[in-house]
């Protein structure tokens, strides 16, 4: 199916606005934030330190604790990496949504 007059315009006003944009690559490695096998690491490591955690308190109660804390750590990695994943799917399926039904894509400027 063919191109409308109207999409080729905007298509070609999204071209130029992307050729006068340097630091566009750069804009969208930065928005997109992590990853889901960092996400899978950081909860596999949070599940081993607590596990380790146990394991050491017959041992000693102070490597425990660094354990504890190790757990904490990684836990804490991971919900952000899981927030930053949510928030770009989440702009993701919005964005699509707004194209989708015609209304105009939102710039960073609205935010």
């Amino acid at each position: 199916m063919p191109l409308s007059e109207d999409e080729q315009k905007i298509l070609r006003q999204i071209e130029e606005q992307l050729q006068r944009d340097p630091g566009f690559g750069r804009n969208l490695a930065s928005a997109r934030g992590g990853s889901r096998r960092v996400l899978f690491v950081a909860s596999a490591a949070a599940v081993c330190c607590l596990v380790l955690t146990i394991g050491l308190l017959s041992v000693s109660p102070y490597l425990s604790f660094v354990a504890f804390v190790g757990a904490v750590v990684a836990a804490l990695f991971a919900e952000r990496h899981a927030r930053t994943l949510s928030e770009a799917g989440l702009n993701h399926l919005s964005e699509s949504m707004r194209g989708r039904f015609g209304a105009p894509p939102r710039s960073r400027a609205d935010d």
